[in-house]
């Protein structure tokens, strides 16, 4: 039996994970008290394969130290029944916006409280369980398409389940690291089409930054020791078990640099054979 434990922050799309479970034949409960879910297990166990892949929903809204939940796990465990957890978040900025626009209040939002802060706290209480998670799925520039096919990638029982999904993401340091990056690759050094006017407002999709930064001796190196790195590492991960990597490639504002080096590993993970996304974080930020 397959027994999924989903967790996450509020606002990161964890019914939106559980609805696409259930399309991949998965028996899905959201908000179950954690209390019952080595009871909830064991009648899964006994169902004879009726119940062969489950996903329990958990949050914030039933557990408020999560304590209760580990003591549960704990008790599958001591059932023999194989667990993993899939952790759901998005990046602060976004999970404020999606609360702005659907205007419903977070559920820890405490009156007199600015947003930020509560986003913070949730951030900061999860982390335990964060820390304990099999898989982490940031959904903040996810499609649902693209979720949809993140989640086969990572759970499909089909021909594809051990295939490694690369996703390729820019970013800008001074906005911060991606918290889900198994890789980071810090391309500052290279020169910046921001002090050169007429590229200024423009970014790494555009050609003429494209061109711009492929253009210098130290681009060309480092893009050649970057693609042997990562000829060589993608089949050692896979090795291992790996199901989706995240390599994020960082310049100071997100933008150009970026933008431009992380266009081109994108193309050179899918010439070499693998399946790839594409995002850049910060691109609109300047």
């Amino acid at each position: 039996m397959k027994f999924l434990v989903v967790s996450g922050l509020s606002g990161a799309g964890k019914s939106q994970v559980a609805t696409l479970l259930e399309d991949m034949g998965y028996f899905c409960v959201d908000n179950m008290p954690v209390q019952l879910i080595p009871r909830f297990a064991e009648l899964c166990m006994a169902s004879e394969g009726k119940y062969d892949r489950v996903a329990l929903v958990t949050d914030v809204r039933s557990n408020r130290s999560f304590d209760e939940l580990f003591r549960a796990l704990g008790e599958l465990s001591e059932l023999a029944c194989g667990y993993q957890i899939l952790f759901v978040e998005a990046t602060p900025e976004i999970i404020m916006q999606r609360y702005k626009a659907t205007r419903r209040r977070h559920p820890l939002a405490v009156d007199g409280q600015p947003m930020e802060d509560t986003v913070a706290h949730e951030f900061h209480m999860l982390e335990p369980v964060r820390s304990q998670a099999d898989y982490i799925v940031n959904t903040s520039v996810m499609t649902t398409n693209q979720l949809r096919d993140h989640l086969r990638d990572l759970f499909s029982d089909g021909p594809q389940a051990r295939v490694m999904v690369v996703m390729v993401g820019s970013f800008g340091f001074k906005y911060g690291v991606p918290r889900d990056s198994d890789l980071v690759f810090d391309v500052r050094f290279l020169p910046n089409p921001f002090h050169v006017y007429e590229l200024r407002p423009l970014t790494g999709n555009d050609e003429e930054v494209f061109s711009y930064v492929n253009r210098f001796p130290e681009t060309q190196e480092f893009f050649s020791l970057l693609k042997g790195l990562i000829t060589f590492l993608l089949p050692q991960y896979i090795e291992e078990g790996k199901t989706s990597l995240v390599i994020s490639i960082g310049c100071t504002g997100g933008r150009h640099r970026s933008v431009a080096i992380a266009r081109m590993l994108y193309e050179y993970v899918g010439e070499i054979g693998y399946r790839a996304t594409l995002t850049h974080r910060d691109i609109a930020r300047g």
